[in-house]
């Protein structure tokens, strides 16, 4: 299979060119959707490609190029002849998505004419897409668009070199499963760890927790909160850490949690942290404590306008997210 795939992302740069009288001066593709070349997790590069009546634009970089971090400043890469290529055809007849990703490329429509890059820079400049609920004001990150522009790019043509100051490739969107986090988000009560000092509530059949690490012990307390007052707390570097995972293989349990090494399996799959509150503007922790009998009392705990980020990502958990309750007793 790895052969294969290998082979579909190498054959666009085996073909040959066949003499035409198609002479072409200025290509210009910003208009045209990006197609790309599926492959396998063992192929570590993209085939990316934009198609006209009788002309296709190709990009072949490596897939780490397109890795879902967002960035305020763009990126560059030097194109060469290996792993950073691009390349312009002209063709004989109508060329479409299956001459370019075939493993066996069809016999027509013949190369006329190929532009072949020699330097130049690629410019690639990352951003979410981002899906906002109204009613909670929560969002989602459900993709990524990549703007992809090329630098001082010098095409070898047939009648010599051609340079363009600015060329842009345009956009390419890429999709990921978004966060879960439904509510309730409850797969059982909430859970307290005596010894860590964790709160952690999961979801088994999404396959994901959120916890709050080394919890202000103010907050859980064995005392009923009024109605209008409950106790609250900002997350922190040091107290009121909240952590969202997700992980893979393997059933999520309440036995994952309260363990000084964490088992490996399930394994994690993605880390995000909450960014630290600011007070009565976001990063709550909201305790409130009712009575239960003489005895009990139960604290539901709610993250108020929590945002979480990994890396240069970030998303929002919303107004009011209901981490789940925890029963106690004197």
């Amino acid at each position: 299979m790895k052969k294969i795939a290998s082979i579909l992302l190498f054959a666009f740069l085996l073909n040959g060119c066949d003499d035409g009288d198609l002479s072409v001066d200025l290509i210009n593709f910003e208009d045209t959707k990006t197609l790309n070349c599926p492959t396998d997790d063992t192929v570590l590069s993209s085939l990316l490609f934009k198609l006209k009546e009788k002309e296709s634009l190709l990009l072949y970089v490596p897939k780490t190029i397109f890795g879902g971090e967002p960035n305020i400043v763009p990126k560059f890469y030097d194109i060469n002849l290996t792993d950073h290529r691009v390349i312009y055809r002209a063709y004989n007849g109508k060329i479409e998505e299956n001459n370019i990703c075939a493993v066996i490329p069809p016999a027509t429509p013949n190369v006329i004419e190929e532009w072949i890059a020699t330097s130049g820079l690629i410019r690639v400049l990352t951003s979410p897409i981002i899906v906002t609920n109204e009613t909670n004001n929560s969002t989602r990150i459900t993709g990524y668009n990549y703007n992809i522009v090329f630098n001082n790019i010098t095409f070898d043509k047939p009648s010599g070199p051609q340079t363009y100051q600015t060329f842009s490739f345009g956009d390419y969107n890429t999709t990921v499963t978004p966060a879960t986090l439904a509510q309730p988000f409850l797969a059982s009560n909430a859970g307290q760890c005596t010894e860590l000092k964790q709160v952690y509530n999961y979801n088994a059949g999404s396959s994901e927790s959120i916890t709050i690490d080394n919890i202000d012990p103010s907050l859980i307390v064995n005392e009923v909160t009024p109605p209008d007052a409950p106790r609250t707390g900002l997350i922190n570097d040091t107290t009121n850490k909240v952590i969202y995972r997700t992980y893979k293989g393997g059933v999520l349990t309440k036995d994952y949690f309260c363990k000084a090494i964490p088992p490996t399996s399930p394994s994690v799959t993605q880390i995000w942290a909450g960014i630290n509150g600011i007070a009565e503007q976001s990063g709550i922790i909201e305790v409130k404590t009712t009575g239960i009998g003489s005895t009990g009392f139960l604290h539901t705990i709610t993250l108020k306008k929590v945002s979480l980020q990994k890396g240069t990502n970030v998303f929002k958990l919303g107004d009011a997210f209901v981490l789940g309750e925890i029963t106690t007793s004197k």
